[in-house]
């Protein structure tokens, strides 16, 4: 297999978990990532990297010889460095000939509010919050580019790294009591698989968009009261959404859809490792424990 070059802006969970995928089917690649901090060298898996500075206007200029090189590049940063890649670097994604694969981690919070009914892809965006506002506006300038482009809207991530149990620990954990709020989640496993997946579609269809959640929607007091049992403690207090400051917290809360993963079943014949929460936090516990 030839070895490809991957350029990850931003390396969090799950762009760490890809390239752990990447490991464990013994993918031949070199690897790239950007830090906001200093450049400097780092290894991951047994594999040594370099990371670039880069944080809005502010960046190491050499980065610009590994985007010129690269095979493929994921964007998984926060919603406001993605104006800086996409004002900074298009021009060399777009002349990069040997681009074959541009992922974007967008969110399924550019849906809105559809009061706990079903989404899908072909579903309006119609983003209520700033941060499912700037992903849309990301995904449209990207859509723009002429580049090989696959947009993955993530549901609620967890993992072994960010999970309820640690917030139930950190005794901050806020269960809002109102009627029909429903949200999907997605284990960073899962995610990372199909990411794999999509690297071996012989093609693909520029701008095309993914879901990405599990196979049961359902309410956050659920889930937390799940996980509440599985550490065999009570679960924290309810507040009403009125009490909520306004902020992030609220935003989710203010959000309630089903949002429907058919494609990614039909489209990648995939079957979830994690298929609902239960299965998600099970494998969690048994792992901080």
């Amino acid at each position: 297999m030839k070895k490809i070059n991957i350029v990850c802006f931003g390396f969090g969970q799950v762009a760490k978990s890809f390239v752990k995928k990447l490991c464990f089917e013994n993918y031949s690649f070199n690897l790239v990532t950007t830090t906001r901090q200093s450049t400097c060298e780092k290894e991951f898996e047994n594999i040594k990297y370099k990371c670039f500075k880069f944080d809005g206007d502010i960046f190491d200029e050499n980065i610009i010889e590994k985007i010129k090189k690269a095979t493929h590049i994921l964007v998984s940063t926060p919603p406001q460095a993605e104006d800086g890649i996409i004002k900074n670097f298009s021009k060399y994604f777009e002349n990069n000939y040997s681009l074959k694969w541009f992922g974007y981690l967008s969110s399924t919070g550019v849906y809105g509010n559809h009061n706990g009914k079903w989404v899908n892809e072909g579903t309006i965006a119609d983003p209520t919050s700033e941060r499912g506002k700037k992903r849309l506006e990301a995904e449209v300038k990207l859509k723009n580019l002429n580049i090989p482009l696959i947009i993955f809207r993530l549901s609620g991530i967890y993992s072994n790294e960010d999970n309820v149990f640690n917030r139930i620990k950190k005794n901050n954990m806020k269960i809002v009591e109102m009627e029909n709020q429903i949200f999907s989640r997605i284990h960073v496993d899962d995610i990372a698989n199909i990411l794999y997946l999509s690297l071996k579609l012989k093609k693909i269809n520029k701008g095309e968009i993914f879901n990405l959640s599990d196979n049961y929607p359902c309410s956050y007091k659920e889930v937390v009261e799940y996980a509440c049992k599985l550490l065999k403690i009570s679960s924290p207090k309810t507040i009403l959404f009125n009490e909520l400051e306004d902020g992030r917290l609220k935003d989710f809360y203010r959000d309630s859809k089903k949002v429907s993963n058919k494609k990614i079943k039909e489209y990648f014949k995939y079957k979830l490792k994690y298929p609902t929460y239960i299965e998600g936090l099970r494998q969690v516990k048994n792992h901080i424990v």
